[in-house]
């Protein structure tokens, strides 16, 4: 069963999706798992719904949901903050602990890229969490930006954008909006991946709150519970370094798995060996 829901992230009204396994029981309480999506993007993103479907046929409770600013949720338009992202996904986690066909005390993330992120902190200051799985995540938004914005040409042209947006608020009060591309760069060929209705234009508030947000200081405080990490090995987005270095960051248990052949958006579409891992990941770590 798929509905639409709304809950409370401080005094905005957040929309999601949830999905209830058809065979669930009246009186059975199911594990579930929340599937966060990426930068500036919405719970109808491929990546969104392949997953969210996926683990409810394999049996789980899921819930897709649009961070504040995002798709169908309340929020300051184009207004995207990762604390402000982990505030939402720790008020999504209240509500699903208070559904009836839920496990309280069993409630896993996934995030893709910039959710992959917000999963990670989360999963590291909330003790709720019992599983997390990061896709194409990223721990150093300083150390992520220098690799995406390659050459000191490149690289003095973001922080200069940075700098005029903290000056352009000091002036003025009001917030200088950046084209998506100029904060995270993507090809070409990746973007048709992008969700309809992402967001184009951010304060560059944003890329300032992305620099300084480290999943990276908080990761080790995840263990003694499972945490899967998945990059491609030659990713066109997020540095595969972001991935390897949170791995040596954290405890155990934690799975890392980079893969070939499959770029950013891994969960865009089926694919046999992405969904082997996340299985064999879920039997062991976090069954039903």
């Amino acid at each position: 069963m798929e509905k639409s829901i709304s809950f409370k992230s401080e005094d905005l009204t957040l929309s999601g999706i949830l999905n209830i396994p058809d065979e669930i029981t009246p009186d059975e309480k199911r594990p579930a798992i929340l599937v966060l999506h990426g930068f500036g993007s919405n719970k109808e993103s491929k990546s969104c719904i392949w997953p969210a479907r996926k683990f409810t046929r394999w049996g789980y409770v899921t819930l897709r949901f649009d961070m504040r600013s995002c798709g169908d949720s309340e929020g300051k338009p184009n207004h995207i903050n990762c604390l402000e992202q982990v505030e939402d996904t720790m008020n999504a986690i209240t509500y699903v602990q208070g559904l009836n066909q839920v496990d309280p005390e069993r409630i896993a993330l996934i995030g893709t890229s910039f959710g992959a992120a917000v999963t990670v902190y989360t999963a590291g200051v909330d003790k709720r969490v019992s599983a997390a799985i990061s896709s194409g995540g990223w721990g150093n938004g300083e150390r992520k930006f220098r690799e995406q914005h390659i050459g000191k040409e490149a690289w003095t042209a973001f922080t200069n954008m940075m700098e005029r947006g903290r000056a352009y608020k000091n002036q003025t009060g009001e917030v200088l909006m950046v084209p998506r591309y100029d904060i995270v760069p993507i090809p070409q060929h990746l973007r048709r991946n992008l969700a309809p209705g992402s967001v184009m234009m951010f304060p560059a508030d944003t890329a300032i709150s992305m620099f300084e947000f480290r999943a990276e200081d908080v990761i080790g405080q995840i263990a003694p519970r499972p945490l899967l990490l998945l990059h491609s090995s030659k990713d066109s987005v997020t540095p595969t370094e972001q991935s390897i270095e949170m791995f040596k960051r954290a405890g155990q248990p934690t799975d890392l798995h980079l893969v070939a052949d499959v770029d950013h958006f891994m969960f865009g579409e089926e694919n046999p060996r992405i969904i082997t891992i996340l299985s064999d990941w879920l039997e062991r770590y976090f069954p039903i």
